[in-house]
């Protein structure tokens, strides 16, 4: 089950699928039709969100495309983050996730750790940690490449194995970063990016 402090944000969340504007509902709706004709397909949709550093807007791409999945209840959707070079998950994201309910777990004091995201008490927490797109944790054939910034989408013209490329650039929070701005703007970040998942997989049936 979800948590509930998670739940009760996504509860909200799928209320305001309005706000999102039509012609970015109709570029999300491509990556919802990937994940249909893969289940159609009987495949498993798999999802990598690629973004320069591999370190913010990725990440909350990775953890919330999960769990908009298993909220609709597509328990058989696999999520993948990754960058044009690998940095660390940076840790403002990482406090804007606890915040929003998650429990995440470091598994070592490295310069790029491992970290296990928890959003379901029964569910395997899902793994996050800095690396380029193309890692060999990641998948190499028929996925769906998701490019949640401008400079990641320039930098990679080609991502060899993608089925599907779609673009949904996002503004940095990274911007923010020291200000007395910062946790507002990587909240609203996750809030967003969050919203538009669960938007991509409430038009899977």
């Amino acid at each position: 089950m979800i948590y509930p402090e998670i739940h009760a944000f996504i509860d909200e969340a799928v209320k305001s699928f309005d706000t999102i504007p039509a012609e970015r509902q109709a570029v999300l709706e491509k990556i919802s039709a990937y994940v249909q004709s893969s289940l159609d397909k009987s495949k498993n949709p798999e999802l990598i969100y690629i973004c320069t550093h591999n370190s913010r807007r990725s990440h909350y791409g990775q953890v919330w495309a999960k769990v908009a999945a298993t909220y609709f209840g597509f328990n058989n959707v696999f999520t993948y983050s990754g960058g044009t070079e690998a940095t660390a998950f940076n840790p403002n994201a990482i406090t804007a996730l606890r915040s929003m309910g998650f429990k995440i777990n470091q598994d070592a004091e490295v310069s790029n750790p491992y970290y296990s995201v928890k959003f379901d008490e029964e569910a395997i927490g899902i793994i996050c940690f800095s690396k380029k797109y193309d890692h060999v944790s990641n998948p190499k054939f028929d996925f769906c490449a998701v490019m949640t910034c401008t400079e990641a989408d320039g930098e990679c013209p080609i991502i060899d194995g993608a089925q599907v490329r779609v673009s949904t650039p996002y503004v940095d929070p990274k911007k923010s970063d020291g200000t007395p701005e910062q946790d507002k703007t990587y909240m609203e970040r996750s809030k967003q990016i969050a919203t538009e998942c669960l938007y991509v997989f409430s038009k899977v049936k």
